[in-house]
């Protein structure tokens, strides 16, 4: 069976097949990984979803076990170019938020199995049974060799077989009428032949002449489109870890707790590497993530130390940093030294002049700023943006005319005789592109 998915894996069934193959893994997650959101620091999650959190851990046995479905299927180790085009992750996180969210509105819906049906299904599992027939023991051993204790499967398969009753549920809900069907029919088989006639605003705008006071009256009623945007210029530092790190030691525990919540982090071959073999990468690791944290809260009390005072420049010094300053810049053209910072352009946005600001920590350190000037957003006079309130005022007022035309033209064709030159498509069918012969796309018209 595998040879064949495998020798036409291109196909679009085989995918499709392949994918229900890969949900119905998704839906036994449980049985091989358990819940694995237990025992999970409060800040290490994957996702929060109404207020629940995915763990790391979670998502990285999913993942996982994805990639494993994935390997198993085509009968070879995938490359990461191979996972990335499959989008393995993403399908990894999306299914883990998508089970929390049916399962939030399985509870809406006052869906709770019974314990009947919980055993029925844990009894039907294969990897329990022995010669047909659900064994005890079995389901023991298998448990404790997965580190799962009972408690804990039954409450996932619990929680497994309520969102596949949501989803059953909602199915059964979603009824395709006969009329329904029979419209879908004729949008993929019907073809329409247009006659049609048009009017080009771009063929309109050599008529237009515009007065100074109507093109005051469009910029008084188009202020947004003219103003200036807003700017500021900035004083700041940067405390960088690197720095920092000369400072801080790291224990061999702590590498191995840093080790252990990043543990996806060090695989090679899809195989995860003991500790012993990455101790010195991962207290690297470590040692930078450590240093990192002491310059944010290095940076943080400094903030708040001279926060009255809004003095950087005693910040800086009390940081160890120099201070740095801009000209006024624009949100989506800041300075070259702050191109690649988007977190610190936008905090910067937000803060009064005058006002300190931070901690704000990037890839390459921690950021203190502070606003030299705000220079808030305007419209000019007419007489400097003329040229630019002229063109836009035309553009519109040639779409106006042209809109016009055509609900004149409409009223003629409804005559017999309308004396209007019209234009022929090709017979043509449904596209969800909005394609039309001669016309081009529009889905308007579509």
């Amino acid at each position: 069976m595998l040879g064949i998915m495998r020798k036409y894996k291109q196909s679009i069934l085989i995918k499709l097949v392949f994918g229900i193959i890969v949900l119905s893994f998704i839906g036994t997650i449980f049985l091989v990984w358990g819940r694995g959101d237990k025992g999970t620091a409060p800040s290490d999650y994957a996702a929060r979803v109404n207020g629940q959190k995915i763990s790391i851990e979670e998502y990285t046995k999913t993942y996982y076990r994805l990639r494993s479905v994935y390997e198993q299927l085509y009968g070879r180790s995938l490359t990461p170019e191979m996972e990335k085009q499959m989008g393995i992750k993403k399908m990894a996180i999306e299914s883990l938020i998508d089970n929390a969210l049916i399962a939030k509105e399985a509870d809406k819906m006052g869906i709770k199995p019974s314990m009947d049906e919980v055993s029925n299904a844990i009894a039907a599992i294969p990897a329990f049974q022995k010669d047909g027939a659900f064994n005890f023991e079995q389901y023991q051993q298998t448990l404790k060799a997965n580190r799962l204790t009972t408690s804990e499967f039954e409450e996932g398969q619990l929680q497994e077989l309520k969102i596949k009753k949501a989803r059953q549920k909602i199915k059964d809900k979603a009824a395709v009428s006969d009329d329904e069907a029979l419209q879908a029919y004729k949008k993929q088989h019907d073809k329409v032949d247009l006659a049609y006639v048009s009017f080009s605003p771009a063929e309109l705008k050599g008529s237009i002449k515009l007065t100074e006071q109507e093109l005051t009256a469009y910029l008084q009623g188009h202020q947004d489109q003219f103003k200036t945007p807003e700017e500021v210029s900035l004083s700041y530092c940067l405390v960088e870890p690197a720095k920092v790190a000369a400072k801080v030691t790291v224990t061999d525990e702590e590498a191995q707790t840093y080790y252990q919540k990043n543990i996806d982090r060090y695989q090679s071959k899809g195989e995860i590497l003991p500790f012993a073999e990455v101790k010195d990468r991962a207290k690297a690791d470590a040692l930078r993530a450590k240093a990192s944290k002491a310059a944010y809260e290095m940076a943080a009390d400094a903030i708040n130390k001279n926060l009255k005072t809004a003095d950087i420049k005693a910040v800086a010094a009390s940081v160890g940093a120099k201070v740095e300053e801009t000209a006024l810049f624009t949100l989506p053209a800041p300075p070259a030294a702050l191109a690649t910072e988007a977190d610190v352009v936008k905090r910067a946005f937000a803060l009064k002049q005058g006002e300190l600001g931070g901690p704000v920590e990037t890839p390459k350190g921690i950021y203190i700023l502070k606003v030299k000037e705000r220079k808030a957003a305007a419209v000019p006079p007419l007489a400097q943006i003329k040229a630019q309130v002229e063109a836009r005022a035309v553009d519109d007022k040639a779409k106006e005319l042209a809109k016009k035309k055509a609900e004149e033209a409409l009223t003629l064709l409804a005559k017999a005789d309308s004396g209007l030159k019209t234009q022929e498509t090709t017979p043509f069918g449904y596209s969800a592109k909005g394609e039309i012969p001669k016309i081009g796309t529009s889905d308007e018209i579509m």
